[in-house]
């Protein structure tokens, strides 16, 4: 099956470590890139569950005729993407995330909580975004909200690379000794190299 923004396996445990997963292989001559529009953005929001397929239709009906507000927000989810992922990626490897990244996150987090009200749906009060299904960057909020309430989390500390693609995930595993997104895919590739060398070594190669 060919992956793209709205089949991409959700393997983070969090909805911003998944969105910082729409990259994999970073830093190497393998990366590749599954959000390369607004429309990816949308379809992948859908697959994760932070839009409803209703607001995913009512969005991507908005694209052709907002394609200048349309790409300003899609710069906007790539600066914070990638602004999550310096700050987690400092996290794993035991530094502090840099001012500028924290700054920046703090932007993002002043805005998505000034939408987020206090509602009540008849069978008690739950949280729920502000704004109409027209709203550009509400598809940003759900997002920023995941990451400021898992770096403030007792988790935070379960977060891990992946040692294959460099997914970031958090380790649920009883003992935490999870090296892998996911072992049938990144942790048995793994396996075939180092069986390879093995055998390569034996002869000599």
């Amino acid at each position: 099956m060919v992956l793209h923004a709205e089949n991409l396996a959700l393997l983070g445990g969090e909805l911003c470590l998944d969105f910082v997963n729409t990259v994999e292989y970073r830093g190497s001559d393998r990366v590749h890139e599954f959000l390369e529009s607004y429309s990816d953005l949308v379809l992948w929001s859908q697959h994760a569950d932070s839009l409803t397929d209703e607001q995913a239709k009512r969005l991507l009906r908005e694209v052709q005729q907002r394609q200048e507000e349309v790409d300003g927000v899609f710069r906007q989810a790539i600066a914070l993407r990638e602004t999550i992922y310096n700050i987690f990626t400092s996290v794993t490897g035991g530094c502090l995330p840099d001012s500028a990244s924290l700054e920046t996150l703090n932007v993002f987090l002043v805005e998505a909580l000034s939408q987020l009200r206090v509602v009540f749906t008849g069978q008690g009060f739950t949280w729920n975004w502000a704004g109409n299904d027209k709203t550009l960057d509400r598809v940003l909020w759900p997002i920023v909200q995941s990451a400021a309430e898992l770096l403030t989390s007792d988790e935070l500390s379960r977060v891990k690379q992946c040692a294959g693609c460099g997914w970031l995930f958090v380790d649920r595993s009883r003992n935490r000794s999870r090296r892998w997104c996911d072992m049938r895919v990144c942790g048995n590739r793994a396996k075939a190299r180092r069986h390879y060398q093995r055998r390569r070594k034996r002869e000599g190669k």
